[in-house]
Parts: C-alpha cells; sequence; structure tokens
C-alpha cells in the first residue's frame, strides 16, 4: 500500500470507510431509494468536454453512470441509488484517481434545492456526527450549510464577474485558484447557479436562463459533489451534446457516438434532480485523510 499513512492506519481507514457505506445505504433504504446496478461499460458517453472515457474494446469504461440511471427514472423508477467504479482518463494526483468510486442518485419530481437539503442529511449520516476536522478546519456539519451563487462567490473571491472571467477564458483558473480554497471552511458550501455554458445536462433557470440550476458542494475546499435540475428536453439536449462534440473536436479530443437511446428516452422521464458524489473524497474528508490514496485499498500504481 503507497499513501502517507502507515499500513495499520490504513487499514483503520477501510474499517472505516465500509462504515460510511453502511450508513449511507441505509439513509437511502430509510429515504424510501431503490439501490441499483448499471453496466460499467457503455457504447456511448455523455460528450462533455472536460471528462474523458477510457476506451474499452470499441466501447468506453463509463465516466458516470448517469445515462443509464436517467433511463431507469424513464422507465418508471421515481427514487434511484447506485454506489460504483466509475473511469476518467487521465485524472490522477492527491485528490484524483483514475478508477474511482462514485455515489448517484436521482429523485423524480425534485429540483436541485430539494437535493441540497437532502445532500445535507446524507453527509451528516455518512459522517455519523455533527461535526469533523479536515486538514486543521473544523468544519461544522448542522444545518444550515452556507450557499452562495457562482455571480457573489466570483465577486467576493476573484474581484471580477463570473461573465467577465468566461469571455475572458479565465473562468476555471480563477475558480481553482481564487474561489474553491475559500469553500467549505467552517461549514460547507453549496455553490450554485452556474453559467449555462458550464452545466451541459442542467435545466436553465427560468427566471434567468442565463445559469443553470447546477450546484457543487464544497467541504475544507474540496468539491465533493456535483448535482443539477434535469434538462429533460430532448431536442436541447441533443444541440448541448452536438455543442460539446463540436468543442472536443475543437481542442483536438476524440469525439464520441451520440448516445442515442438516451436521448430517446429522455422524452419520457419525469422532472427531476440528479446528484454525483465522489465516495472516495468524501471519505477522505471525513476521516482527514491528506491524499485519496490512504483510503482505497490499492492505487493503479500499486497494481
Amino acid at each position: 500500500m503507497s499513501g502517507s499513512w502507515p499500513l495499520a492506519r490504513r487499514s483503520q481507514a477501510l474499517a472505516q470507510r465500509g462504515a460510511i457505506f453502511t450508513r449511507i445505504r441505509m439513509f437511502f433504504q430509510e429515504k424510501g431509494y431503490l439501490e441499483v446496478e448499471t453496466p460499467f461499460r457503455i457504447p456511448a458517453p455523455a460528450p462533455e468536454t472536460q471528462i474523458d472515457a477510457i476506451p474499452s474494446d470499441g466501447w468506453f469504461m463509463q465516466t458516470s453512470p448517469e445515462l443509464c440511471m436517467k433511463r431507469l427514472l424513464a422507465a418508471g423508477y421515481p427514487r434511484i441509488f447506485q454506489i460504483c467504479r466509475c473511469w476518467r482518463d487521465g485524472e490522477r494526483g492527491s485528490r484524483h484517481l483514475s478508477e474511482f468510486t462514485m455515489l448517484e442518485w436521482y429523485r423524480a419530481q425534485a429540483d436541485y434545492r430539494v437535493l441540497m437539503d437532502e445532500t445535507e442529511e446524507l453527509v451528516r449520516a455518512a459522517a455519523g456526527g455533527s461535526g469533523i476536522t479536515y486538514r486543521g478546519v473544523q468544519i461544522d456539519l448542522s444545518p444550515p450549510w452556507e450557499r452562495i451563487t457562482v455571480r457573489d462567490a466570483f465577486l467576493r473571491y476573484a474581484g471580477t464577474t463570473a461573465e467577465s472571467a468566461l469571455s475572458g477564458g479565465t473562468f476555471d483558473e480563477l475558480m481553482v485558484e481564487k474561489v474553491e480554497p475559500m469553500l467549505g471552511m467552517g461549514r460547507p458550501t453549496f455553490i450554485y447557479d452556474y453559467p449555462a455554458s458550464c452545466s451541459a445536462l442542467a435545466r436553465l433557470k427560468s427566471e434567468d436562463p442565463s445559469v443553470a440550476e447546477r450546484f457543487e458542494l464544497y467541504m475544507g475546499g474540496l468539491e465533493i459533489a456535483n448535482a443539477f435540475s434535469e434538462l429533460i428536453d430532448p431536442v436541447e439536449q441533443r444541440a448541448r451534446f452536438e455543442a460539446e462534440a463540436a468543442e472536443r473536436l475543437r481542442q483536438g479530443k476524440p469525439a464520441y457516438p451520440m448516445p442515442e437511446k438516451f436521448l430517446d428516452a429522455l422524452s419520457g422521464m419525469p422532472e427531476a434532480a440528479g446528484i454525483a458524489l465522489g465516495l472516495d473524497r468524501l471519505v477522505m474528508v471525513l476521516l482527514d485523510a491528506e491524499s485519496i490514496d490512504d483510503v482505497v485499498a490499492f492505487t493503479t500504481e500499486e497494481l
């Protein structure tokens, strides 16, 4: 085993990880969610510009179970969750693994604000208490958590508007260097209402279509989850996918097949919200680990 912790501490971390997963499953069972499994290997991932899939004999290892889970929503399953492995090419570091564990859940007849409340409950249940310490910072998990719009966060922490950052091509840079380190300090932070151009699968806000009904959760400066009210218009979704595919080609990245079966099912999908939460990162924060390597059984390098 690698990582910054000695062998005995990592062994203890695996036991604690298992207990966290048990509490998560109990939370969803008590909420009336159905645990589902969907295939890891798929013919077409969502063509998002910033996420690269790993090829597998003409298909791809899933970057997320999102498309299959939304098809289950469309098939009539109103509350579903899944704990599964996902793969993303080129992602490795002290906070990243190219193969990692994701928790995703989807809820019909809900929007992103409902999921904010449910995420607060879920993380407290996973933690088994109302407070933690991460990298020397005490984080109070009792509600309400901080909620701040992307616009307000950029004005407060980056000294510019999100719109100016987007037009100048510095949005991602400022987000990483100026905004993210300030989020989730003292209590977790939901940063929400992302620019529409940063939200390929999210519903736009009816009263302000320049932003999407999307939020991310941060704890101790670390992104833990990404969620949104789901876009269920197949025509608009196809147009967004085509724009993402064109941008991938412009950046010299390979194009992916269009996920036609997902698009076909989308017209039957109810109003819903969904969230993807990185479980390795959540465990890392709850256990106050320095590296993501400390909270998994094996890293790629150890194989």
